[in-house]
């Protein structure tokens, strides 16, 4: 009885895999992986611009982290069920674990500004904007792979883009911030610029699995 149930579970993840479900499913838990560190994003942007008390964004934060590690062990899940994968399986894990350095990398931010920032967190508002812009187009890119794969090269692009926006404020604004007064205040922004500049790079590092995965595939 139970051979027979197994072999009734693997014809159904075949025809599956034949109709494209499984495919589909899995660029949707990617996308949910993507959305869950775009709401980090947007939270760290709240703190930034005062819309949010500091504690009460870093309890809230605890959540969206718990959320992108059920949607990322789902991922896996499906990942170790499925035959046939949209692109190469080991891209995807890659690709799963850069998003959720992403949203580690946010969340430290988020708790960061909690135990030690300074009162004035403008200078991280437009940094963690061009995060949310680049998670929007890498959104867009994951989105396109099953039915416009010719598309996501050019999506991807537009993440690296946001990426090295990334980067570029954080260079002015830690030139800003060296030509001041050395001291705590100092420190303390230069701690969260370095951990925005990181969550820039862990973006960029999705983005390059993506886009490697998408050659593989061209191939």
């Amino acid at each position: 009885m139970r051979r027979a149930k197994s072999r009734t579970r693997r014809f159904a993840r075949a025809w599956d895999d034949l109709r494209g479900r499984s495919g589909r499913r899995i660029v949707g838990l990617v996308r949910d992986q993507v959305a869950i560190a775009r709401a980090g994003a947007e939270l760290a942007r709240s703190v930034a611009s005062g819309e949010i008390e500091r504690s009460a964004a870093r309890a809230r934060m605890a959540d969206v982290e718990h959320e992108g590690d059920e949607a990322r062990a789902e991922l896996v899940r499906v990942l170790r069920r499925v035959l046939a994968t949209p692109i190469d399986r080991e891209d995807l894990f890659r690709l799963s674990r850069s998003i959720d350095d992403v949203l580690d990398h946010l969340r430290d931010h988020v708790r960061e500004i909690d135990l030690f920032g300074p009162e004035d967190l403008r200078f991280a508002a437009e940094p963690l904007q061009a995060v949310i812009d680049g998670l929007d187009e890498l959104e867009g890119a994951v989105l396109k792979m099953i039915d416009a794969p010719a598309s996501v090269t050019e999506a991807v692009l537009a993440t690296r883009k946001a990426c090295s926006r990334v980067r570029q404020l954080y260079q002015a604004r830690l030139a800003v911030l060296f030509a001041g007064p050395l001291d705590m205040d100092t420190l303390r922004r230069r701690e969260l610029l370095s951990r925005l500049d990181a969550v820039g790079r862990r973006l960029g590092e999705a983005a390059d699995a993506l886009a490697d995965a998408m050659l593989k595939r061209s191939h």
